[in-house]
């Protein structure tokens, strides 16, 4: 490099959040905790909301995040967070719902209704009470964004997926139609869809014992990881208001499509 050589500033820099607020739900692990993490890295001020007070404390000691208890399935609690948050900061600048999950691996012939539900209430639900809390504050503040994950199961329906996939499919409609409702607000409405991601809850949640889902990533070269997920997303809110990434989906190179995966032998 000589003396006169000019290195232009970078532009992630100047697109990060200085000071901004974000909320994140399911900040507690896996996708939502490294969203914590690299927000708040890239300036952000975020408030943390999950179920579990000491993770989210946890979670506090090592980035500054704002923890707020919160199951966003209950409609009162999600209103009474956002009375905390407004009333400490007046506004926010984006909302990130990255809460979700999934139960179990039933066919459409076996399914408990209580899954589905559940599932229907986690995915879809959880996104409506935090829209419903805080789209007027994201209107007001007029550079407002809604990032909500969905899947790669909201693409394509798969033999013991129906209850994952309907919630799914439903948390994708909801984000299409929210698009298209919050545009003449300023309002971003992005959403991000994972393929393969290993974490260390996601399949235990869903299949219920550490076998099985070990079992689900076993010898899958380099899957995704929720630093991975976690980057995208905060890409996606990082980048020029006036830039609107509809739809992101990521895969690890293994996972061709949602039916085909390599895996090494042996």
């Amino acid at each position: 490099m000589t003396k006169n050589t000019y290195i232009p500033p970078s532009p992630f820099r100047s697109w990060a959040g200085d000071g901004k607020v974000a909320v994140v739900t399911g900040a507690s692990s896996g996708i939502g905790r490294a969203t914590v993490h690299q927000l708040v890295a890239t300036g952000w001020m975020v408030y943390a909301l999950a179920r579990r007070t000491d993770r989210l404390y946890t979670l506090q000691q090592e980035t500054g995040a704002h923890p707020v208890t919160c199951d966003v399935t209950n409609e009162t609690a999600v209103a009474f967070a956002a009375e905390q948050i407004l009333g400490e900061q007046g506004t926010v600048d984006a909302l990130v719902n990255i809460a979700g999950g999934a139960i179990g691996l039933d066919p459409v012939s076996e399914g408990k209704p209580e899954d589905y539900l559940q599932m229907y209430r986690m995915n879809v639900l959880g996104i409506l009470n935090t829209v419903r809390a805080f789209s007027g504050a994201l209107r007001q503040n007029g550079h407002g964004t809604i990032l909500n994950l969905t899947s790669t199961a909201a693409e394509h329906g798969y033999e013991g997926g129906a209850g994952y996939n309907a919630a799914k499919f439903g948390a994708r409609g909801l984000t299409e139609a929210l698009r298209l409702e919050e545009a003449e607000h300023n309002v971003r409405v992005i959403e991000i869809c994972p393929g393969m991601v290993h974490t260390e809850e996601f399949s235990l949640n869903r299949l219920g014992s550490q076998e099985a889902a070990d079992r689900v990533y076993e010898g899958v070269p380099n899957p995704l990881t929720a630093e991975d997920v976690a980057q995208t997303v905060t890409f996606a809110l990082n980048v020029p208001h006036h830039v609107n990434l509809d739809r992101i989906t990521l895969r690890p190179v293994a996972q061709a499509s949602q039916f085909k995966v390599i895996r090494a032998e042996g």
